[in-house]
């Protein structure tokens, strides 16, 4: 194994014995990419601040029972923050409001900008949720987060030729599904 690997191993086992310096540098490094990962999804800031609270909470309530990863902990971190993304999702099924945006025009923002922005953000995401789940995690992996087809093979615990698979078959239907949406509107 190379030297990062053995470093990643060694901080693994730092961190399931709890120690400060550890999950602190776990948490700095994973953080952001977590946090990053779960507001493209959701499209709510205060929603993916819990959902990667949740996330690191799961991390550390695995070390406590000892079935925290001994390896590979962004594939973890990533494989959890998708489950707790849809555990949110099967929360929210039954609530059908929107959330009151208040942050939505700031000072030296064009209105009109603004709204399109957000309007648009909203017809991705809902061509996103027309996609299978994998199809979801893969464009998100691949494209919001820019990992590698490895990378998101390894986190999938798929082979990289079905990612790219996903991928074109994802790609291919998000585009229908905005095409669509751009149909109705005109």
């Amino acid at each position: 194994m190379n030297s990062s690997g053995d470093q990643e191993l060694d901080r693994l086992s730092r961190a399931a014995a709890f120690e400060a310096a550890a999950l602190t540098a776990i948490y700095d490094e994973y953080h952001p990419a977590i946090y990053c990962y779960l507001s493209r999804r959701v499209g709510d800031r205060e929603v993916a601040r819990d959902l990667a609270a949740d996330v690191f909470h799961r991390l550390l309530k695995a070390f406590h029972h000892a079935q925290g990863p001994e390896s590979h902990l962004a594939a973890w971190l990533y494989r959890t923050a998708h489950n707790a993304l849809v555990d949110h999702y099967r929360r929210q099924q039954h609530r059908q409001h929107l959330p009151l945006d208040e942050g939505l025009i700031s000072d030296g923002d064009e209105p009109a900008s603004v709204v399109e922005q957000r309007l648009e953000a909203a017809r991705v995401r809902a061509a996103l949720q027309r996609l299978s789940p994998d199809q979801q995690q893969v464009v998100a992996l691949k494209f919001f987060e820019g990992l590698s087809n490895e990378d998101t093979a390894h986190i999938l615990g798929k082979p990289v030729g079905a990612v790219k698979s996903l991928q074109h078959r994802a790609l291919a239907a998000l585009q229908r599904h905005l095409s669509a949406q751009k149909e109705k509107t005109l």
